[in-house]
Order: structure tokens, then sequence, then C-alpha cells
């Protein structure tokens, strides 16, 4: 067994709004940009969601130890969720990775839970967002692991000074 752990240096703590008909991703990488974000932990988001692709599938899975890179869409949907964000150097962007369990309002909030593709917001999303200053947070593919982009930690990066 493999453990990965790092003490982690807190930075900033934000609390942000996502407004009706946002997308998704294209406001959390605005907040990320505009904030100058580039690595933290969503410990939790509330949602309300209107067009949502998760993970998943409804076909037999030829092998079910492998991902699944397919998508369900649902509408109308409530939605909690939390992730990592992790900084890629070569796009200069941040690399979400969001889950959520959603329910879906017209049919008795039955719920499905994966990992979020995309989203536009119905209404409103309430998110925290914390920083972390160090170490660096990177997305390395595992090719022994369907190349699986799992989070790594590195050294810390210097832009900002740890609180």
């Amino acid at each position: 067994m493999t453990l990965r752990a790092a003490e982690l240096t807190m930075g900033r703590t934000f609390a942000v709004h996502f407004d009706h008909g946002d997308d998704f991703y294209a406001a959390l990488a605005e907040f990320c940009a505009e904030h100058d974000v580039r690595q933290g932990f969503i410990p939790m988001f509330i949602a309300g969601m209107r067009d949502v692709q998760l993970v998943g599938t409804c076909d037999k899975l030829e092998n079910p130890d492998a991902p699944v890179w397919s998508s369900v869409h649902l509408e109308n949907v409530e939605a909690v969720g939390g992730g990592t964000l992790a900084y890629d150097e070569e796009t200069g962007s941040v690399l979400p990775h969001i889950h959520v369990s959603v329910g879906l309002k017209a049919q008795s909030a039955v719920a499905h839970t994966s990992h979020l593709l995309g989203a536009k917001i119905q209404f409103l999303t309430e998110m925290y967002v914390v920083e972390v200053s160090g170490p660096t947070f990177s997305r390395q593919r595992d090719p022994g692991l369907y190349d699986v982009p799992l989070l790594s930690f590195g050294s810390a990066w210097t832009d900002r000074p740890a609180p």
C-alpha cells in the first residue's frame, strides 16, 4: 500500500457565490484567475443546477475495475459537493476535481453521486474555497492505473508567502 500525505500550509479562505445561468467550471476558473488561487480544496458547496453531466453509464461495463469515461445527463437537481484544485504549470490553469451528490427535484429527490463533468447553475451555488500555500498540488497521470490523473504533492511554491 502506498500512502500519499503532506502537511498543508493554508492560505486564504473564500466564500464564493455563482449566479443563475453560470457555467460551473467557467465560473470556478474565473474565480481562481481573479483571486490568483492555484491550488486548494473545496470542503463543500451547495447548489441548484439546471443541466448536469456526471460520470456514469447505463451500459454493462466490460471491465468493472476500469474508470468510466462516459457521462449521464440530469436536469433540475439540488447538489452538495466538494473537491480539490491543482495547478497545471504547462497550461497555466487550475485543474479541479469535483464530486457531487445530486437529487432530482422532479423525481422525489432520487439521488446520483459521481464525478462532476459540467453543469449550469440554477438559482445559485454557494461554495467555500480554502487555498493551500504549500506544498504544490499537481495531477500526475498514472499509466499503470488507466492513465487516471492522481493528486500529487511537491515542494511549496514561493509566489505567495505563507500566512
